[in-house]
């Protein structure tokens, strides 16, 4: 197997890049696939199963491969919709979730096996997210009062994430090593 070493030697295979690759796909089908558009009144966005996936991959494979499944998958669904302007946040977000997640599940050895753990780290993740479209929002539509309702429906993303995602994680984690 083919790899790359880099300045602190450590390497990335062939089946890493694969890997990745594999799970940035699966967020971006989970995002725009399987998703429930919100009415205007809550800023109509969107609850999606991509958090769901981006949970599953930053705790079945770690840090840098949850960063890296959120960022690219997400910001690629927000440019191949209506939601473009949306990518370089998301991206930021979306992968920043992804490696405080992996880095939160991975701590001490736990290599996210923890189901406490993996739901603590779900949860942090969640509120750097909550925190991160507020932001986001504020910037996008210029007031701080709007984007007050979005976070109900980021906040039910993150809960249904944790309620789908943390059992699924436990089973894979028996079948992948």
């Amino acid at each position: 197997m083919q790899s790359v070493t880099t300045k602190n030697k450590q390497k990335f295979t062939t089946k890493d890049i694969v890997e990745t690759s594999l799970l940035i796909a699966l967020v971006f089908i989970a995002t725009r696939f399987i998703n429930i558009r919100l009415p205007i009144a809550s800023n109509g966005g969107l609850v999606h199963l991509g958090n769901t996936m981006l949970f599953i991959s930053a705790i079945v494979f770690g840090n840098k491969k949850g960063a890296c499944s959120g960022a690219f998958g997400m910001a690629l669904f927000d440019l191949l919709s209506e939601w473009a302007i949306w990518a370089p946040f998301t991206f930021i977000i979306r992968g920043v979730m992804g490696y405080i997640i992996g880095s939160i599940a991975w701590s001490k050895n736990k290599q996210g096996n923890s189901v406490i753990t993996n739901i603590i780290a779900i949860s942090i993740s969640g509120v750097w997210m909550v925190i991160g479209y507020y932001i986001t929002e504020c910037i996008l539509y210029g007031n701080y009062i709007q984007p007050i309702g979005s976070i109900p429906g980021n906040i039910t993303q993150i809960v249904v994430g944790i309620i789908i995602g943390i059992p699924i994680s436990k089973v894979l984690k028996r079948y992948i090593k």
